[in-house]
């Protein structure tokens, strides 16, 4: 049986391509109608047409959420119109490139925190009011497998993800009594633009083979655990982090 979202309005963040899109997608399909933040406008677009081929209701929000005082007007407004935001999913980033420590200077450490770290909590910070009120809501990031064991190079995009995991439990305790989950995602080598971007063609296929499962983790396998915890399946999950990474980072609590 597929897990249900009927009736509930999620906002995605970062949502006009990659794992951002597939999110929106399958939790169309799902039942939910979809509020869709992109800084690029086309993106945002497509992603809320393929939002509307499923049937449900789309809104496009575009802003930089380093804006904070537009970024959330615009949330605000949006949840207006809408009536309500159930779920959110923090899912905007940025790249790290592969970046060594000194290749890091102020503007893109910056950039990193800005919209990895500053984005999620503000984008936290609006729409927890509303799901106070209701004593219901669903908030999901997305942190990384280099959140859980590090990397050997870009340690600012690690350093930002690790962030978005600690302000998930913390989250977690500070509204479990309004009934509110919060949960992370924290993807492997997932093959988006982004990825294809920041990496060769040999250094993909070399990642690939050294999966345990045997492949590379798609957009949608990372979308499944996303609509899953947004669900009602999920009530009694909260302060989790899950890493559908195709094995490659196994770890013990």
């Amino acid at each position: 049986m597929t897990v249900s979202l009927n009736g509930k309005t999620a906002l995605i963040t970062g949502s006009g391509g990659g794992m951002g899109r597939s999110h929106a997608v399958l939790m169309a399909e799902r039942g939910a109608d979809i509020i869709v933040h992109d800084i690029k406008a086309d993106g945002a677009e497509e992603t809320a047409q393929l939002v509307r081929s499923n049937g449900q209701k789309a809104t496009v929000i575009l802003a930089d959420v380093r804006n904070v005082p537009e970024f959330t007007d615009k949330i605000a407004n949006a949840e207006a119109n809408h009536g309500k935001i159930d779920i959110l999913v923090n899912n905007a980033g940025v790249s790290g490139k592969h970046r060594m420590i000194e290749e890091i200077d102020e503007e893109i450490f910056d950039e990193m925190f800005g919209i990895q770290v500053r984005g999620s909590f503000f984008a936290t910070k609006t729409v927890v009011a509303g799901m106070k009120k209701r004593k219901m809501g669903k908030i999901i990031t997305i942190s990384s497998i280099y959140a859980m064991g590090g990397s050997d190079f870009a340690c600012h995009y690690s350093a930002a993800k690790a962030a978005l995991s600690g302000f998930t439990k913390s989250w977690a305790r500070e509204l479990a009594p309004y009934k509110i989950q919060v949960n992370a995602v924290a993807p492997g080598f997932v093959l988006t633009d982004m990825t294809r971007g920041s990496n060769t063609p040999e250094m993909i296929k070399e990642r690939g083979a050294g999966m345990p499962l045997g492949r590379l983790t798609e957009p949608v396998d990372i979308s499944y655990a996303v609509a899953w915890l947004a669900s009602e399946e999920t009530e009694m999950v909260t302060g989790q982090v899950i890493s559908p990474n195709s094995g490659e980072v196994i770890v013990g609590y």
